[in-house]
């Protein structure tokens, strides 16, 4: 009798794991992100689910088939102006399958994956699609627009005398945290963090923009996700000279509030060295184009430790000056730069810096997150910071001197640190060769500036 009941319960747990192993995965809709060279899908589905991804030519389309799976419902269309989607459509296949059809209108490469829930999204299938096989992001420069800052009025161009040649613009990388699929943070009200970065983002190009010597470069333009190592090297093919990570913190304590500014910790430092010294080709771009490939791995790794060295000093410099002007409007979170080691401040020829410009986890600083006025404020007291560090300083990355032939001469309306920035030397420099017991300057006064 015992024998036999075992056998039922057997045979019972048999079958009801072939019920489970049977339940199919529903698909219930499916979501577009579009970036400048690439196009995300994401399928929301009920539960984990096995998958293969594939491309046709002739025409050209990529073909997605989910095992035991089934749609309700049509899936949206892209907009019909999409860059590399046309059509998508979908049926069921071995009458317990799904195959998705994704026709095309240029050759891509595609790669697929699948999240686990998070607070805000259940199980999700995840199609990016990159136009072209040795296509990559373009960064946005924000063309010029007129801005009154609250240190000075809209800026003179700028005159020289003969035998004066341009110099070298400093470029800052400006990156909007999160993006896309990824909305980062979210307070009470629904605020999203990808979003109030961003405009923070736009606002702070806009500021650099207008002001002579300065370049600024986006690593996203909108809303859509780029990869933490993608952001590095966005912003080292635009030869950024400095890299701003814009953020919005949370935490569990709604009291919690206030800015931090961070810099790369050593100990991330030393695990992004040994992965740059492991591909030679990429590490002579950090000293100076030096080949690496007939050295010791002593002098490798001592010639990369002084590169490093000097951008962290740099990033540390300038997140102390950005956290002084964030004092300024606001209460600070940490009144000293904390470390930490973020994927994006990883680069070792750049000095870079992690704003967290509040807790947006807070009911009080989410509001002030939704408005345009403090987002300016913010933008303003990033930009302050920035100039109060290249005012004194110049980048590890090397900006190119003018000849010691070049002369300027001062219009109304200039100051000397726009003059500095736009010849790509220091102020100290400046007042050296020029004996300026201070910063004050004329009209018509002409300056020499100092060869590099």
């Amino acid at each position: 009798m015992r024998k036999l009941l075992i056998f039922c319960s057997f045979l019972f747990l048999f079958g009801l794991s072939g019920q489970l192993a049977a339940k199919q995965v529903r698909v219930d809709s499916l979501r577009y992100w579009t970036a400048p060279n690439n196009t995300r899908l994401v399928f929301d589905v009920t539960a984990n689910l096995a998958h293969k991804i594939f491309v046709l030519d002739n025409p050209k389309r990529l073909v997605v088939d989910i095992q035991n799976a089934y749609n309700k419902r049509r899936f949206s269309q892209a907009p019909f102006n999409h860059s590399v989607i046309s059509r998508i459509r979908s049926a069921p296949r071995n009458k317990k399958n799904l195959r998705v059809v994704i026709d095309l209108k240029k050759a891509i490469t595609a790669k697929s994956f699948v999240l686990k829930p998070n607070k805000k999204y259940g199980y999700r299938l995840v199609v990016d699609l990159k136009q072209g096989s040795k296509s990559r992001s373009r960064p946005l420069i924000i063309p010029s627009e007129p801005v009154m800052t609250a240190r000075r009025t809209k800026p003179s161009p700028i005159k020289t005398v003969a035998n004066s040649r341009p110099s070298k613009q400093l470029i800052i990388a400006i990156d909007a945290g999160h993006g896309g699929e990824d909305p980062g943070a979210i307070g009470s009200r629904g605020t999203q963090e990808k979003k109030v970065v961003l405009a923070i983002a736009k606002k702070l190009a806009r500021l650099i923009n207008n002001y002579p010597g300065m370049r600024p470069v986006l690593v996203r333009k909108g809303d859509y996700y780029v990869g933490l190592r993608e952001r590095m090297k966005i912003a080292r093919n635009a030869r950024a000279d400095m890299f701003i990570s814009i953020h919005a913190d949370a935490f569990k304590k709604k009291s919690v509030k206030g800015a931090s500014v961070y810099t790369l910790s050593n100990k991330g430092a030393t695990s992004e060295a040994a992965r740059w010294l492991a591909k030679q080709e990429n590490a002579a771009d950090l000293v100076g184009g030096v080949s690496l490939h007939d050295k010791e791995d002593v002098l490798k790794t001592v010639l990369l430790d002084l590169s490093q060295t000097a951008t962290k000093d740099a990033s540390h410099d300038v997140a102390k000056k950005v956290l002084k002007n964030f004092g300024q409007i606001g209460r600070l979170h940490s009144h000293s730069v904390q470390k930490a080691g973020f994927m994006v401040l990883k680069s070792p020829d750049i000095p870079s810096i992690l704003v967290e410009t509040a807790f947006i986890s807070n009911p009080s600083e989410e509001r002030k997150l939704r408005s345009s006025a403090h987002q300016r404020k913010m933008a303003q007291s990033i930009f302050n910071g920035i100039l109060d560090y290249f005012q004194y300083s110049l980048p590890p990355t090397g900006i190119r001197m003018a000849s010691s032939k070049t002369r300027h001469k001062i219009s109304r309306g200039e100051t000397l640190s726009e003059i500095a920035l736009q010849y790509g030397v220091s102020m100290k420099q400046l007042r050296s060769v020029n004996s300026l017991p201070g910063n004050k300057i004329r009209i018509g006064q002409v300056l020499s500036i100092p060869q590099g």
